[in-house]
Formats: structure tokens, sequence, C-alpha cells
């Protein structure tokens, strides 16, 4: 049995290996030299422990770089978690970030680690932060600033050490300004900017987004 479970290990890390290569920088073909300005940017910020904020169209790779990135960090080989702040209702994506207790709410039959605590110690890349709630964006200023939070219907603080990584593909700047997105959680997500350019000013970079095909799917689910 000890043999056997040896021999899962070794082989789960190897395959984890093999699927960390796969977001090399040099796989993401920037033949424009717009996106190879962002590509040397980048690999300079994956070595920081910084907060960044992707911005762009949808379809020019926002995810991709930010696993690269990732790959490339001194967190390779912790966890990479991927969240769309667009895909919950507010209640819902508080407890997927957050977690939460036994009996927090109706239908809340067992506690619940939330993807801050998946993600300890890793990348936690926010996708569509454009589109979380006023009260969301409380919480996760607070986990920024204190780096700690506590989950849905509990008291105990958690102490987390997560790089956050986010995106969207929304004008965060007017957004601010119209009073719909905080404008300190804004200055903390946006420590270091990252904007990709639209494909159709990246002749020959459709290989960026295609290349998104070539990666098994269970490395794309968070």
């Amino acid at each position: 049995k000890l043999v056997e479970r040896q021999g899962l290990i070794e082989e789960n890390l190897s395959l984890h290996q093999r699927l960390e290569e796969r977001y090399r920088f040099e796989d993401i073909i920037a033949k424009s030299p717009k996106m190879q300005r962002v590509i040397e940017v980048i690999k300079v910020i994956a070595r920081s422990n910084a907060t960044i904020l992707i911005t762009g169209d949808s379809g020019t790779g926002k995810e991709l770089v930010a696993r690269a990135i990732h790959s490339q960090s001194h967190r390779r080989g912790k966890p990479f978690v991927a969240v769309s702040c667009a895909a919950l209702p507010e209640s819902l994506l508080e407890s997927e970030l957050f977690g939460h207790e036994k009996g927090a709410f109706t239908g809340a039959y067992t506690q619940k680690k939330g993807k801050f605590e998946i993600a300890n110690r890793g990348t936690l890349f926010l996708d569509e932060i454009g589109e979380m709630s006023a009260n969301i964006q409380v919480h996760l200023l607070r986990v920024l600033e204190e780096k700690e939070f506590t989950r849905v219907g509990g008291n105990e603080q958690i102490k987390v050490d997560v790089r956050v990584i986010s995106a969207t593909n929304k004008d965060i700047k007017k957004a601010v300004a119209d009073g719909e997105f905080r404008e300190d959680l804004y200055y903390r997500l946006n420590v270091v900017p990252v904007e990709l350019p639209p494909l159709r000013e990246r002749i020959g970079d459709k290989a960026l987004v295609s290349l998104k095909s070539t990666i098994p799917p269970q490395a794309l689910r968070a």
C-alpha cells in the first residue's frame, strides 16, 4: 500500500509539473510589438508578490496570462484558483469566496472552505471583478488589508497568504468615478496594471487564445 501510495504521489507531482510547463511565457505567442511589451512586463512582475489587475476585451487571454504569472512565480506548485465574479449572485459569491459555517443559511448542512482558504499560499484569480457587488467589495478590501477574514456565519478569524490577480473587461476607472466600484479597493487591486491589447491590434497573436485549446480541461478548472 505504501509503495502504491508513493507511486501515486510521484505521478501526481509529475502531472502537476507537466501542466505548469504549459503556462510558460514562451508558450504565449506574441508577435505584435504591443503584446511583446506586455510579456516583458509580466515576466518581471511574476517574481513579485504584488496584486495585479489585468484589463482587456473578452477573449484576449486574461486568465491564460494570470496562470502564466502564477506558474513563473515563487508560488508555483501551490494552488491557482479561479473564480468568476459574474457567474454567481451576491449571496453565493460570498460563500464561494469566504466559505461558510454549518447552519449559516438554509442548505448549509456542512462547513465549507471558500476559495481564499483553498488558494492559501497560492494565487486567487478573480475574473470579471467589475461585476462584484458593493458588499463583497467591502469583504475583499478587508482581506487585502488585513490578510484575514471570517466565513459566512462564523466568528473565527482565518489568516491567509494569497496573491490576488484580478481581471475585467470593463472600464474600472469609470466605474470608480460613477460610484459603482470602491476607489480604495481599486488601488489595492491595481498595484500593477496589465493591459492586454485587443486582438484587432495584434496581427498574428490569435495563438494566444487558441493555445487554451491545447490545455487539458482539468487544468482549466479551479
